[in-house]
């Protein structure tokens, strides 16, 4: 019995791209499928979609954004499928829906849920933001995207990543290693978010000609920040002496994000947390942007949506 109420067929004109948008063993498909709760059959190059007519129309949408962008050579994988989903649930009234992309040279980010959309308006608007939410949300993967677009337009000089080193009770100081080497393994998320925007190769220049610095906070004493994208992660973990002293150094043309996550303190004290401190007392300051994110943001695979939900529910 067919439980499906309407269908629609629809002709594409090269058989090659369309292998390629399914995916091997038609694992695009099924995606999509799962996604739109429709069900997709084809046959040469017609594919037929069944459900309702707005599952219907969104998948069409879908199947001819992702035929587009195989035909440029561009693989289509779960993150692909994704951005195109996020793309068209964009809401079609929002005169600043242009606004809500973030282009590098290499990739286009899409906000996946509302309150990254207005972690995007942020970014676009303000210039301190506090991105505070749980792990796998895109807090640091998203202001590091902004980061890499405004350094490659053009619009910042220079990107200063930072954050505390407090984790296990190490002290840097007793870590082998020079600098970079010493805070390099506190960054890892930040450099797996900058090598998914830029090339490896082009990264490590930078880095070597100082035009991406990486330092632990307790470095920015002193400094004025002038023509900066700054990133300060795992802001959770500053104590309050810390933020003021951070946040102090922002000087002209230079934007700073802040991010952390409140239930993951590693102080001795929760309530030292320079991070908690600012939300209170900063959160009224207009020019200064807050965005809450939660489990309803996770972008990592699914389950790490329930593992959250599973320990704040305890």
């Amino acid at each position: 019995m067919n439980t499906y109420p309407d269908f629609l067929h629809i002709e594409f004109d090269d058989n090659n791209i369309l292998s390629s948008l399914f995916g091997i063993d038609d694992a695009n498909l099924r995606m999509i499928e799962k996604f739109n709760k429709v069900k997709i059959d084809y046959r040469g190059n017609q594919v037929k979609i069944a459900g309702n007519k707005i599952s219907i129309e969104k998948t069409k949408k879908t199947l001819l954004n992702l035929f587009e962008e195989a035909k440029k050579g561009i693989e289509i994988d779960e993150e692909k499928i994704k951005d195109i989903k996020s793309l068209l649930s964009l809401d079609e009234s929002d005169s600043s829906k242009l606004n809500l992309f973030i282009q590098t040279k290499k990739r286009k980010i899409i906000p996946r849920s509302i309150n990254q959309k207005k972690y995007f308006k942020l970014l676009n608007e303000k210039n301190i933001i506090f991105a505070i939410g749980p792990a796998g949300t895109g807090k640091t993967f998203l202001a590091v995207a902004k980061a890499v677009a405004a350094l490659q337009s053009g619009r910042v000089n220079k990107i200063i990543l930072s954050r505390p080193a407090v984790e296990a009770g190490e002290k840097l100081g007793f870590l082998p290693g020079d600098l970079k080497e010493k805070v390099d393994p506190f960054l890892r998320p930040i450099y797996d978010a900058l090598y998914s925007m830029m090339p490896v190769d082009q990264v490590e220049k930078k880095i070597n000609n100082g035009i991406i610095e990486i330092a632990p906070i307790a470095f920015m004493r002193g400094r004025t920040l002038e023509d900066c994208f700054v990133i300060l992660d795992e802001a959770q973990n500053t104590t309050k002496v810390q933020m003021k002293m951070f946040l102090t150094r922002l000087g002209k043309n230079s934007q700073m994000v802040v991010v952390g996550d409140t239930s993951q303190i590693d102080l001795v004290s929760r309530s030292e947390s320079g991070l908690l401190d600012a939300e209170k007392k900063l959160s009224k300051i207009s020019d200064i942007g807050f965005i809450i994110l939660n489990d309803s943001d996770v972008v990592r695979h699914e389950l790490v949506k329930k593992i959250i939900n599973a320990y704040e529910s305890k």
